[in-house]
C-alpha cells in the first residue's frame, strides 16, 4: 500500500503540467499562474487525506485552483510593488509561424473576457470537463455555466472576427 505522501507526490507529478496550463489559461499571466498553482498544491498537500477521498479528485483540485485565483485577484490590491520606474509594457513577439499567431490571438481574446467567462471556456474546452464538473468546480449551477459559455464564445468570436468558430474538445 502506498502511503498518503507518496500518493500526493504521484498525483501532483502526473498533473502539474496540466495544472500550470489551466491556471495560465484562466488568468493569462504566467507568473500569476505559477503562484496560483503553488498555492493550490500547498493547500492540496495540507488537505490531501480529505481530498484523496473525494469522488473526483481532479474536479476538487480545479475548484481549489479557481478559489485560489479568486483570492489572488481579490487580495492583489494589498500587495506592495516597489519599482524604480514604470516598466515598459510587454510586447508580444512577432513570429512567422501561424500556430503561434493563432495562439497569441486566442490568448488575447481570452484575456479580454471577464474572469467567469474565461474560466468556463478553459474548464469546458481546454480541460475537457463536463458541464456538471465545470459547475461543481466553479460553485455555480449548470445553467450559469451554459449562459457563461454562450456569452464567452460570442465575445471570442467577435474579438477574433470569426463568423463560425468551432470549439473542439480533445476527446
Amino acid at each position: 500500500m502506498v502511503d498518503a505522501e507518496g500518493e500526493f507526490v504521484e498525483y501532483v507529478s502526473a498533473r502539474l503540467p496540466s495544472l500550470h496550463r489551466t491556471a495560465f489559461l484562466m488568468c493569462g499571466d504566467a507568473h500569476l499562474a505559477d503562484d496560483v498553482v503553488q498555492q493550490t498544491v500547498t493547500a492540496l498537500y495540507v488537505n490531501w487525506r480529505r481530498v484523496s477521498r473525494a469522488d473526483n479528485v481532479d474536479a476538487y483540485v480545479h475548484r481549489m485552483m479557481v478559489h485560489k485565483l479568486v483570492d489572488e485577484k481579490r487580495l492583489s490590491w494589498a500587495k506592495v510593488r516597489l519599482l524604480g520606474s514604470v516598466p515598459e509594457p510587454e510586447r508580444s513577439p512577432v513570429t512567422p509561424h501561424d500556430d503561434l499567431a493563432e495562439r497569441d490571438s486566442l490568448l488575447a481574446a481570452l484575456a479580454r473576457l471577464p474572469r467567469g467567462q474565461r474560466t468556463v471556456l478553459v474548464l469546458r474546452f481546454l480541460c475537457d470537463l463536463s458541464l456538471s464538473d465545470t459547475a461543481a468546480a466553479m460553485g455555480c449551477s449548470e445553467g450559469n455555466v451554459k449562459s457563461q459559455t454562450a456569452r464567452a464564445l460570442a465575445a471570442v468570436r467577435q474579438v477574433l472576427d470569426v463568423t463560425e468558430m468551432s470549439v473542439r474538445s480533445p476527446r
